[in-house]
């Protein structure tokens, strides 16, 4: 029986060389097979964190964009619409003179159709050809230095409203630390609190304003004696907006228009651009948003659609290349420019 066991144990001892060849043939292939999984679950999990990204990047573009538009025209206790309007857009929009800031002021909302923009005084660096530009004006909704709200610094726009019924001028726009923001309080002693005055402009890029070629959401800002380029939400590469004119003064649009500068298209001429951003009440717009990095394998052959341009032709867009895309849009009521014209 020993001696049986010991030549057992012999012919047990290793093994041979096709059995080894198998073992690593074996193991190769259950490697071979984890490595895949492994590859295809952080290829797709890559994907859904850029698809996160674009989605992430896209709405928050729409509710920049849409929180600003909704609080476009507001200026506190002042109603611009009590005063006369200009017979003719004030000139530069750029202007840094409080006189100009002041004859804006009836203007909430100024849109420029497909790189229409122009001026002396502001540059928007890197505008994106065939893109629109949309500026508005308003006073921020606290008063400077109450509660929580910053205190009033050196060199920002201002904007002051008179609450005393014997006082002649009814609003003060300027600089802090250049202009006397002297109007009175409701008593007609104390004097009136003031609001930061915002002039912003928002516009896309292609670049990223820290040397990247990426397209961007950016914004330009009035600072009282410049202009200041603030980048938003990188990935939007189309912007475009349409415009709902009152034209019966109900504070509902009567129309969307793509260029209130041009409604209607060829005949408008005189006061009458004037009049039609006098009546803009909702803003729609439409962003294309993209993945920062483009996805390995993948062609872009959609065509985007975004609005319709002055014509009322749809404007589409066909990007290619191998990043993935979604359009984002909103539609927004300018509710101080359309609630002074509702009827109770």
């Amino acid at each position: 029986m020993r001696h049986a066991l010991r030549s057992l144990h012999r012919r047990q001892a290793g093994l041979t060389l096709v059995e080894l060849m198998v073992s690593i043939t074996l193991g190769l292939m259950i490697l071979s097979g984890v490595l895949t999984v492994f590859f295809n679950t952080s290829a797709a999990r890559n994907e859904v964190e850029r698809t996160s990204r674009q989605i992430e990047n896209g709405r928050h573009a729409v509710q920049l964009l849409s929180t600003d538009l909704r609080l476009a025209g507001f200026y506190g206790e002042f109603n611009p619409s009590s005063v006369a309007a200009p017979a003719s857009l004030p000139g530069d929009p750029c202007s840094l003179a409080a006189a100009d800031w002041q004859q804006w002021l009836p203007f909430h909302v100024l849109g420029f159709d497909n790189v229409g923009f122009a001026s002396p005084s502001c540059a928007l660096p890197g505008l994106k050809p065939g893109t629109d530009v949309v500026m508005l004006r308003r006073a921020r909704t606290c008063f400077a230095g109450v509660g929580g709200c910053d205190p009033a610094a050196a060199g920002l726009p201002y904007l002051q409203v008179s609450l005393c019924a014997s006082e002649v001028t009814p609003i003060k726009v300027g600089v802090e630390g250049g202009a006397a923001f002297d109007l009175k309080s409701k008593d007609c002693v104390g004097t009136a609190e003031k609001r930061q005055y915002y002039t912003h402009i928002y516009f896309v890029s292609t670049d990223n304003g820290v040397g990247g070629a990426v397209p961007t959401l950016m914004r330009l800002e009035l600072t009282g004696s410049g202009w200041n380029v603030v980048p938003l939400v990188e990935g939007i590469e189309e912007f475009q907006a349409e415009y709902g004119l009152d034209s019966d003064g109900d504070g509902a649009p009567d129309a969307y228009v793509a260029n209130p500068s041009d409604f209607p298209k060829g005949a408008c001429t005189g006061a009458c651009p004037t009049n039609n951003w006098l009546n803009v009440v909702t803003v729609r717009f439409h962003v294309l948003a993209r993945n920062l990095d483009a996805s390995p394998g993948y062609v872009d052959a959609k065509t985007y659609e975004l609005g319709k341009d002055d014509s009322g032709n749809p404007v589409s867009v066909t990007p290619g290349g191998a990043y993935r895309r979604h359009v984002y849009g909103s539609l927004v009521r300018i509710v101080n420019a359309a609630g002074r014209r509702e009827t109770p």
